[in-house]
């Protein structure tokens, strides 16, 4: 009787003296039905290292039948051939292994969860750009799971970046012979191979890592069945055609992971004195594990180096893929090997897409960079994302780690001549100044929606799909305008800006408001147009004050378009300008009297003018003026007065305008009447504010008259109502990005709930 049969007979033996089923042994040993019924026919020569004491506890055996039965187990159960230069050895692990401690949780979780599983053997793909440490990662895991997997712990090179890859045939002939087959009894026909490590696979306790994948077809056939093993198989590709595998992408290491990496290499005491030198050549390297390596090798190997001099040298990003290099490993190199596997459009896409200055863009600038349509610039950048020299964050947005976009716009200047490149950087440009200005009018009164015979690759057809084009591409459109002025495109950067007066309000909190409109002041200027200089001075006093706080600043632009709307008579422009002066210096109750004096002035000039649009700015902040300066009383009349005024049908202004008008008409009335501590006439002069202010909605305005409304509420006694406006404003403000308000409001609101 063979070994097997021993095993068999044994186990049935014992399992009918207790008086067991198989449904029975298995409930309360854990192990399968299927896997107990093999072990008693023969199919299974010997359970895996920890179900034979499994059995016999629940089966109660003496000392002696306990021995017996495990090693019965021990014999039945088939051996590796003794490892040997090609039985598929793992490569040695990385000392200084550091991090990725959620991805080895999940391999972890995954294997042990697999422990009794009667499901196929589980299967995990391990998959980012070149350099994030696939391998690393997968051979540091093969090693933590070793108690896991008793019958061995395999490592396959694919071979994936190779001109010709690892077939799948020579594969399995590999993994074969590293699980115990003769040479002389592996198959020649590449599905007998396969059925054969099936085979031995469903009775082992076996980790294999398939490293450096090219394709699923490739894989397929060197995935096992059923069975306890696991595969986990590296990739530049998601190999998202494989079924019922789990997907483990790795990215950039945290900046903490990272930095304990980079100290790991080069050593705690130089680490220790230069700690802020590790943090930017840790930025250097873009937490790429592959350059830190590089650097850190580079450092150990040149002691009289501080870690200062090459951050320095890296700090040239002409040079920087050059100096990440030593010895026989290159940051560029892996690049490349993605590189060389692409198609000739998507080759062209890659270069070309490092013109673009944004972190991150989208399918219609490439589009517009190829010259494709949509779902062909889509299907690019997809197999760009396949070979990991993209990440996509989201649907249809991309974006390059730095490194990598180094490396595009190094192969750009090599392979595609100067003509060429500025075509297509003249070309994306253009695109992105004609679909700004085109946004940014959807928020004029004055224009609104696109022009009906207007098409362009993006869809704009209302003020939320304006505005999130206007920042998710903000970047590059605010690039396109500097290289516009290099290019002496007065007119254009005159008109970008301009387009973008509502718009700016609306995003305070963008921090380039300044620089925009710094841009077109000064294309005005070279274009010879004073009005315009006046108009774009008016503009830059507002983003300097409004935007910076930078007060004495404001004043002062506002005042030299002031100037020049005097030389050449305009006088619409004297009363804008003398408005954004009134605007920069009404947080100081030192300038009251300069401020009223602007706010009144401005008001007279843009009643003269004919401005509809700009005399209620201009005696709301009269209004408010009167109001710091202790005259409530004459601020309420004054607010009552212009309200009439707007109020009345032969008023002729814009729709949108006047509405928005009104609305600041009644906040500043109702803050009149809490002055007055008129509570009631406050508390209804903002609820109809608030429908009013919402034709223009400003969430940092709509904020304040919702706090405000909160306050006349709690001196009404009407808490609940003050609290559901408190919390509106907590929430208007977030929404801006004035958090410190949103928190004063949240205290306010606290206060308000005491004792209720």
């Amino acid at each position: 009787m063979t070994e097997e049969v021993s095993f068999s007979a044994l186990l049935r033996a014992h399992r009918q003296a207790a008086d067991l089923t198989i449904e029975g042994l298995s409930h309360a040993s854990g192990v399968s039905v299927r896997a107990i019924g093999d072990m008693e026919r023969g199919v299974s020569r010997g359970p895996q290292g920890r179900t034979g004491p499994a059995l016999a506890e629940v089966l109660r055996l003496s000392p002696e039948d306990h021995d017996a039965l495990l090693a019965a187990a021990r014999a039945g159960r088939p051996r590796s051939a003794p490892a040997t230069a090609g039985s598929c050895e793992l490569p040695r692990g990385v000392g200084d292994f550091t991090g990725r401690e959620l991805e080895l949780g999940v391999l972890r979780e995954l294997a042990v969860r697999h422990i009794g599983d009667d499901g196929p053997a589980v299967t995990a793909t391990v998959w980012g750009t070149a350099g994030m440490g696939k391998t690393a990662l997968a051979v540091h895991a093969a090693g933590s799971l070793a108690d896991l997997f008793p019958d061995g712990r395999f490592f396959l090179d694919l071979r994936g970046m190779d001109a010709t890859p690892l077939d799948s045939g020579s594969g399995l002939a590999q993994l074969l012979k590293a699980l115990g087959v003769p040479d002389r009894r592996i198959p020649a026909d590449e599905r007998e191979r396969a059925g054969h490590y099936r085979a031995l696979l469903n009775e082992r306790r076996c980790l294999i890592v398939l490293d450096n994948a090219a394709s699923e077809s490739q894989v397929r056939p060197l995935l096992p069945g059923g069975g306890p093993s696991m595969i986990l198989i590296t990739s530049r590709r998601p190999l998202a055609g494989l079924e019922g595998v789990h997907q483990v992408p790795l990215t950039q290491l945290a900046d903490t992971e990272a930095a304990t990496l980079l100290r790991a290499i080069v050593g705690e005491a130089r680490s220790v004195a230069e700690p802020d030198a590790v943090d930017e050549l840790v930025r250097l390297c873009g937490n790429l594990p592959l350059a830190m390596r590089i650097a850190g090798n580079r450092l150990q190997s040149r002691p009289g180096w501080t870690i200062k001099q090459l951050s320095g040298r890296l700090s040239d990003e002409e040079r920087r893929l050059d100096n990440l290099a030593a010895g026989d490993l290159y940051v560029a190199a892996a690049f490349a090997l993605s590189y060389e596997q692409l198609t000739p459009t998507a080759r062209l896409t890659f270069r070309r897409l490092a013109l673009s200055a944004a972190p991150d863009f989208g399918i219609p600038l490439t589009a517009v960079l190829m010259q494709l349509d949509l779902d062909d610039a889509e299907d690019t950048l997809e197999e760009l994302v396949d070979l990991g020299l993209l990440t996509s964050p989201y649907a249809g947005r991309y974006r390059f780690h730095d490194l990598v976009r180094l490396y595009a716009r190094a192969q750009l200047e090599k392979e595609e001549p100067a003509e060429d490149r500025l075509g297509a950087r003249r070309r994306m440009e253009s695109w992105l100044l004609e679909v700004a200005v085109v946004a940014g009018r959807w928020f004029e009164p004055e224009y609104g929606a696109p022009p009906p015979d207007w098409r362009s690759l993006v869809a704009l057809d209302s003020r939320q799909e304006a505005s999130g084009w206007l920042h998710a591409e903000s970047t590059a459109w605010l690039e396109a305008l500097r290289s516009a002025v290099k290019r002496g495109e007065h007119a254009m950067v005159v008109e970008v800006a301009g387009s973008m007066d509502w718009f700016s309000s609306l995003w305070i909190r963008w921090g380039h408001w300044r620089e925009v409109f710094e841009l077109s002041t000064g294309a005005a200027r070279d274009l010879g147009d004073r009005v315009k200089e006046a108009v774009h001075l008016t503009h830059l006093s507002w983003a300097l004050s409004q935007c910076e706080g930078r007060m004495q600043e404001g004043e002062a632009t506002a005042l030299r378009a002031l100037e020049l709307a005097l030389e050449v008579g305009d006088i619409r422009q004297q009363g804008l300008a003398l408005l954004h002066a009134s605007w920069t210096i009404r947080a100081d109750p030192a300038n009251l009297e300069r401020e009223l004096d602007y706010a009144r002035r401005a008001a007279d000039l843009l009643l003269q003018a004919g401005d509809l649009e700009g005399y209620p700015d201009a005696r709301t902040a009269h209004i408010g003026a009167l109001r710091r300066a202790g005259q409530a009383g004459e601020a309420v009349e004054h607010g009552l007065a212009l309200l009439a005024t707007l109020r009345d049908p032969a008023y002729g202004g814009s729709p949108a305008i006047t509405s928005y008008a009104l609305g600041a008409t009644l906040g500043h009335l109702g803050t009149s009447y809490l002055a007055l501590q008129r509570w009631e006439e406050a508390a209804e002069a903002y609820r109809q504010a608030l429908p009013e202010l919402s034709v223009h909605p400003l969430p940092s305005a709509l904020g304040l008259t919702q706090r405000r409304l909160g306050t006349a509420l709690r001196h009404l006694g009407r808490i609940e109502e003050a609290r559901q406006a408190l919390t509106e404003a907590a929430r208007l403000y977030e929404e801006d990005g004035f958090i410190e308000e949103a928190a004063e409001v949240v205290k306010e609101l606290e206060e308000a709930l005491k004792g209720h």
